[in-house]
């Protein structure tokens, strides 16, 4: 929904005037009618309809007498007698003949029409008229709440104040029957204004309340839809879909309306479509059923262990049928297996080449990758460099400056532990010289006898803790 005043706000996104249809334009109401009549001239001796249809908000329509003969427009706002007393503000939506063909279509005689249209709204009345809308958010919230303290189970989901602030209707919806008796007193003392509590379906609420199915799309019911036909699930068997209750739901809690939008195609489709097929009887064996394509008038068997499905002309399915019940086979039925296309994919070939690799998701990535990469590099060239400017040598023997600086510290004299300490020297025993060649082990054992008998030192021994 849109109209010439607020489709746009600037730039190319849709602000859009956020009134659920009831914009004060005219021009984004829900179920506008286009007069296709009004260019035409009408005959000289004609005298107008004197009846006149009204919108209201939440797509309520009413028919009023004009029987001033005001001059009146299609969207311009006037003020009309109420249903309960004091005056309202609606669009006009209809007039002319127009209107006429509209009452037999609502099978509504002209006797019925007795309110009338007061006049075309002045200032004073739209003021008034939109510092009513405006309360009417409030006031739903302070009526929940009241219902919440009486706990009544009850959900108010809309209300309409009157064009003259006199009268606010409450939309609420439950399960059963409500007593609201306590709750009107209370909305009476609170609001200080005349009550009417009207209940409405779930599917009514939604259309009042607007949003987004699963689609994509504005709901249907607050877009266009007026007439709520029964949905059962039978409507989903038909269409072959699966039985999800979360699937086939939509917002108000009910199956979607649209279920029963292409039920007729394909109740016309299965006229031809056998019902309550199992299985075929034939000389290889019992050839069972597992798809059935309604559109194409395909049906696929296949026997028992075998993987492969045989699809089968509806036709010929028939003929196999009426031959079982004589109690005839055909030998087998992938004879009769009907060839199926094959789709092959082509793939496009595009006008312009990604040159900079604008059609890539991981661009940025692979920008960022390079520039960790050269900086690597970089920091591994410097490295280098300052590497071959540096003399040769042993580099650990050059001190540093500052290390010259400061003054070396003392060294500490180091105690060997005891399990360190240097074996005695054999007497006539020669240094340890790699390059000499291996004592004989006449000698080593010369060696040994003679440190067993010499003495031990006595200062050697460790004195026992007295």
């Amino acid at each position: 929904m849109g109209c010439g005043s607020c489709s746009t706000g600037g730039g190319c996104a849709p602000s859009g005037c956020k009134s659920n249809g009831s914009c004060l334009t005219g021009g984004c109401q829900k179920m506008e009618v286009h007069d296709w009549l009004s260019n035409l001239d009408m005959p000289a001796n004609y005298i107008p309809f004197q009846v006149v249809e009204v919108k209201f908000k939440g797509a309520r329509k009413e028919f009023f007498l004009n029987n001033e003969n005001i001059y009146l427009e299609i969207g311009e706002l006037v003020a009309v007698e109420g249903a309960t007393g004091g005056y309202d503000i609606g669009h006009i939506s209809l007039t002319g003949e127009l209107v006429r063909m509209q009452m037999k279509r609502r099978k509504t005689p002209l006797d019925q029409v007795t309110r009338k249209i007061y006049r075309k709204a002045t200032e004073a009345d739209v003021d008034k008229w939109k510092l009513a809308k405006d309360m009417e958010w409030e006031t739903m919230h302070k009526a929940r709440t009241l219902a919440l303290d009486l706990r009544l189970s009850m959900k108010i989901s809309d209300v309409d104040y009157q064009g003259d602030k006199t009268k606010a209707t409450f939309f609420y919806t439950a399960e059963g029957r409500v007593d609201f008796r306590e709750l009107i007193k209370k909305m009476a003392e609170t609001f200080r204004i005349r009550i009417e509590m009207r209940q409405i379906g779930m599917r009514q609420e939604a259309g009042r309340l607007g949003g987004i199915g699963s689609c994509g799309r504005e709901l249907c019911c607050s877009t266009w839809l007026t007439n709520f036909k029964t949905v059962s699930t039978a409507a989903a068997r038909y269409q072959n879909l699966s039985l999800n209750t979360l699937k086939l739901a939509g917002q108000c809690g009910k199956l979607k309306c649209c279920l029963n939008y292409e039920l007729d195609t394909y109740l016309d489709a299965l006229k031809d479509i056998p019902d309550r097929i199992e299985s075929l009887q034939t000389e290889v064996g019992v050839a069972r059923h597992q798809k059935t394509d309604i559109f194409k008038k395909l049906m696929w068997f296949s026997y028992a262990n075998q993987e492969d499905w045989i699809p089968l002309k509806v036709d010929r399915v028939k003929e196999i049928m009426a031959m079982n019940k004589k109690g005839e086979k055909p030998v087998n039925l992938k004879d009769e297996a009907v060839e199926l296309k094959t789709t092959t994919i082509v793939e496009k070939v595009h006008d312009y080449e990604n040159v900079v690799g604008q059609d890539s998701l991981t661009r940025l990535d692979d920008r960022n990758k390079n520039r960790n990469n050269n900086n690597r590099n970089k920091n591994n060239n410097n490295r280098n460099d300052r590497s071959r400017n540096q003399p040769q040598g042993n580099l650990q023997q050059q001190p540093r400056p500052a290390q010259q600086a400061k003054p070396a510290p003392q060294a500490k004299p180091v105690q060997q532990p005891k399990s360190q300490v240097q074996k005695p020297v054999v007497e006539g025993a020669a240094p340890a010289n790699p390059n000499s060649p291996k004592p004989n082990r006449n000698n080593k054992n010369r060696n040994k006898n003679r440190n067993k008998n010499r003495p031990t030192d006595s200062s050697s021994e460790k004195p026992k803790n007295e």
